[in-house]
């Protein structure tokens, strides 16, 4: 399984503890971690069916909801299977080459996710704005477009990451990983030799994901309230901010979870393990839950749309 040098190893797999603390509860914690995925893959669902069979929807906005859902639905099951086979099989084992590819899809489709934040902000900026230019800018192509440019900006920024631990850092001090995913800082801990461009690479995309994207939507939301402020009657400015709410509080249920994490994750030293890992899986989870409904209870069509679902379903001919 692992080839020893001195005190440190090369493993071909690694050791999953799953929630470290509490491992007497892995039965019990399955419950509400297996409820949450299941409502994350039907909401997920849901909306990428509604948006398809409702023409209505086809619009820049909604595209961007679907890719979200694809997003979400990616991130949520590049971890909750793995998490559910340690908390039901005790399925602790993980090859080094799943680990890796793990890694990747968790931080590479985080960083997609960032990315079609900011492409909403820009089609909530030209709406508002520049409404009169509105279809003409988002047009399909340029939707199309700029989701292929978040899934390549993801790759380029994350495909580094596990090439680097593979080609870097074939050692390890121990295969045991004190978290329930191969998340790049918890693979990096256990790893024998210098891991400063490790580091310092991961820091840097976090800067440029967490704080650039999160500033350049801050910026186009200024100049939309700036906007907004112009408009003549209280109504057309509550109107037109409420085709935004949705938005900010999908961008909020984002960016806060994962900002409590990684701040928790580097400072928070005297932080129990187990809180780290809750908090850890909670942002994969907690954003894939929340968008579907805030999506559904904020958008008119969305919802008339799935009460017509529900009242045919509940009157078949």
């Amino acid at each position: 399984m692992f080839v020893s040098n001195n005190s440190c190893l090369a493993p071909t797999s690694f050791w999953l503890t799953g929630i470290p603390g509490l491992e007497s509860l892995h039965i019990w914690l399955s419950i509400p971690f297996s409820s949450m995925y299941l409502v994350a893959v039907v909401g997920n669902v849901i909306i990428l069916a509604v948006v398809k069979v409702e023409r209505s929807l086809h619009q820049p906005m909604y595209f961007f909801l679907c890719m979200l859902a694809v997003i979400d639905l990616v991130l949520s099951t590049s971890t909750m299977p793995k998490l559910l086979a340690i908390f039901w099989f005790g399925a602790h084992h993980i090859d080094l080459d799943a680990c890796l590819a793990q890694m990747f899809f968790i931080h590479c489709f985080a960083t997609v996710e960032s990315g079609i934040f900011l492409a909403m902000a820009f089609d909530r900026y030209v709406a508002i704005c520049d409404p009169l230019r509105h279809t003409s800018v988002l047009t399909h192509t340029v939707v199309s477009r700029l989701g292929l440019a978040a899934l390549l900006r993801g790759v380029l920024y994350i495909g580094p990451l596990p090439l680097m631990i593979r080609l870097r850092l074939s050692l390890y001090r121990t295969q045991i990983i004190a978290h329930s995913y191969c998340e790049h800082m918890a693979v990096v801990t256990v790893a024998c030799g210098d891991t400063t461009v490790n580091d310092f690479y991961g820091m840097g995309i976090g800067f440029l994901v967490l704080i650039l994207d999160s500033l350049a939507i801050t910026a186009s939301y200024v100049m939309i309230f700036r906007a907004v402020m112009g408009l003549a009657t209280p109504e057309a400015k509550l109107k037109t901010l409420g085709t935004c709410s949705s938005h900010i509080c999908a961008i909020l249920v984002f960016y806060i979870p994962i900002a409590i994490s990684s701040l928790t994750h580097r400072f928070g030293h005297h932080v129990p393990p187990h809180i780290h890992i809750l908090l850890a899986n909670f942002y994969l989870l907690i954003p894939p839950i929340l968008n579907p409904v805030v999506y559904a209870v904020r958008t008119r069509q969305i919802r008339e749309r799935l009460l017509y679902i529900l009242k045919a379903g509940a009157h078949p001919k």
